[in-house]
């Protein structure tokens, strides 16, 4: 099982995987430049890190919606 759920992740408005997906790519790509400009290592990859950041609120997404014309 993984943790934190998926399910708990996408949770709030019109949220879904898909850009889920997206954000935690966003993020961990974010914290990898971060660390690398910094000269710091990973104790974990960042890709958990990103996962565990929205988990935990430091970072979040919302998905932009067009109005269909």
């Amino acid at each position: 099982m993984l943790y934190p759920s998926i399910s708990k992740l996408i949770e709030g408005e019109n949220k879904c995987r898909y850009s889920l997906v997206i954000a935690v790519a966003k993020q961990a790509r974010y914290l990898a430049e971060k660390a690398e400009e910094n000269g710091e290592k990973f104790e974990e990859k960042p890709i958990k890190q990103a996962v565990m950041s929205i988990a935990e609120g430091k970072a979040s997404f919302r998905e932009i919606r067009k109005p269909v014309e």
